[in-house]
């Protein structure tokens, strides 16, 4: 069995390694894989009692699963949270933390700026459920000031949002929010738990979609749900319980291995982010850079307050419009045209045509959607292949250089697809080459300062007889 747990608070590093575990009596070092649907009792009468709740039991891998718990404990101490459930995608966990929470004559107010789906479900899917809704400009807190003279239930929100990181104040909203009536449902997905916190600031409820950066390798899908321990067994267990938005076992295993490398990866690919973005702002072919901790954000101060890096997305708008921008994507050779995010692999999608082709023309414009806006997702890859590969489809977007040739579909391409960047004959822009080479050097101190203070906070408040803590950087 696992050893007792220190009798100190863990930091985060070492609890995305060792949070939760169990082992079995074979002593395992790796978390054990129980793909079983169901389990099996000593008795009758221990069946009975497992049923009533006399005793802890597994029952029915619907319900509970050796692997699904170590996955579920290792996230609610990461965030900070006292208990969190599983699901099995991302929108699982947002639409079963509505609709157990919910029901008929109920209101929600939602931030505008939302992924397409979660778009879907406020302003179609609860409606037609009897449950009034509406939508506040996210950053505008004069809006929601308004919206919350009628009580409410609920608030649903991203910070950042997907695709154009917009930010909430986190605190100003929960504090008018729970004066209203509400609970906060913060979809956290951007920033991940080492970013930022919500529940530090107020919010009840932190959704996810585990299948970007808690696995962060392209390979599966899940969802968490956190919050207080009373509201998600007397609230969301009854509900998910009895709908079934189960995990599978397998795909909860295989997120708890994407979880020991968390606190590696997102620190590598923010450092990249916040590189590719001051290039960005650079370069003539791009008329709109949105990164959190540029100080071009229109929200750069809340930024710095509420998170400890500016993310792992950058959203930009290319001049020139759906042309222009598809044959920017279409001239990418290292990154890949993809809908996901949060991965080792840098991707990159079109929002209008993709993942917000649903939301209303009217709609995507008032979020500063435009035919030009593409959301890039940094990945692993060394930042200055990163960059050139972005100022080369740059150039073909302004129509300076002919496109390589279209990527394969289906095929491994063994030869060259095009020239390599150097030896483009039209020279990209003068301003393209300096971001290139100083990329290893964009804000590293910032952000390396802003994580030991996020991470310092797991630490006990008196350390026993130690040198005083660092100060923190003022915002």
């Amino acid at each position: 069995m696992a050893k007792p747990a220190p009798n100190r608070p863990l930091r985060p590093a070492t609890l995305l390694v060792r949070g939760g575990q169990m082992r079995s009596n074979l002593e395992e070092t790796s978390e054990a894989l129980y793909l079983t649907s169901g389990f099996v009792y000593d008795s009758a009468r221990q069946a009975e009692q497992t049923f009533t709740g006399e005793i802890q039991h597994y029952q029915y891998s619907r319900f509970g699963n050796p692997t699904i718990e170590m996955l579920e404990k290792r996230l609610a101490q990461l965030e900070g949270a006292e208990a969190c459930r599983a699901t099995a995608t991302g929108m699982a966990a947002v639409s079963s933390a509505m609709l157990a929470h919910l029901k008929t004559g109920d209101r929600v107010v939602a931030s505008r700026a939302l992924f397409g789906s979660c778009h879907w479900i406020v302003s179609t899917l609860l409606p037609r459920y009897g449950i009034q809704t509406e939508f506040v400009d996210g950053a505008d807190l004069e809006q929601w000031k308004t919206a919350f003279k009628r009580p409410c239930q609920l608030v649903l929100l991203e910070t950042p949002s997907n695709p154009m990181l917009e930010l909430v104040d986190l605190t100003a909203v929960c504090d008018m929010a729970h004066k209203a009536g509400a609970i906060v449902v913060v979809d956290n997905v951007f920033a991940t738990p080492l970013l930022q916190r919500p529940m530090k600031f107020g919010a009840d409820v932190v959704v996810y979609s585990a299948t970007k950066h808690f696995d962060g390798q392209g390979r599966v899908l899940g969802g968490a749900v956190l919050g207080s321990k009373k509201w998600i067994e007397e609230v969301l267990q009854p509900f998910t319980r009895n709908t079934g938005p189960a995990i599978s076992a397998f795909n909860a295993w295989t997120i708890l291995k994407g979880l020991e490398t968390l606190h590696l990866r997102v620190p590598a690919m923010c450092r990249s982010a916040a590189a590719i973005a001051q290039m960005l702002e650079e370069r003539a072919e791009v008329e709109r850079v949105h990164y959190p901790f540029l100080a071009s954000h229109p929200q750069y101060g809340l930024a710095k307050q509420q998170m400890a890096a500016g993310g792992t997305l950058v959203s930009f708008d290319i001049k020139g419009g759906k042309e222009a921008t598809f044959r920017f994507l279409d001239a990418l050779r290292v990154i890949d045209i993809s809908n996901n995010l949060g991965d080792s692999k840098s991707l990159i999608t079109h929002p209008a045509t993709t993942t917000h082709m649903r939301v209303p023309a009217e709609e995507r414009a008032r979020l500063g959607i435009s035919e030009g806006s593409v959301r890039l997702s940094v990945g692993l890859e060394d930042v200055a292949d990163l960059i050139e590969d972005i100022a080369t489809a740059l150039d073909a977007a302004a129509g300076n250089v002919a496109p390589p040739r279209s990527k394969s579909a289906g095929k491994q391409v063994l030869e060259e697809a095009g020239p390599a960047p150097a030896e483009v004959a039209a020279p990209r822009s003068k301003k393209a080459a300096a971001p290139a080479r100083a990329a290893k050097q964009a804000e590293p101190d910032l952000f390396a300062e802003a994580m030991q203070d996020l991470f310092r906070e797991a630490e006990p408040a008196a350390p026993v007889a130690a040198a005083k803590p660092a100060k923190r950087r003022k915002a």
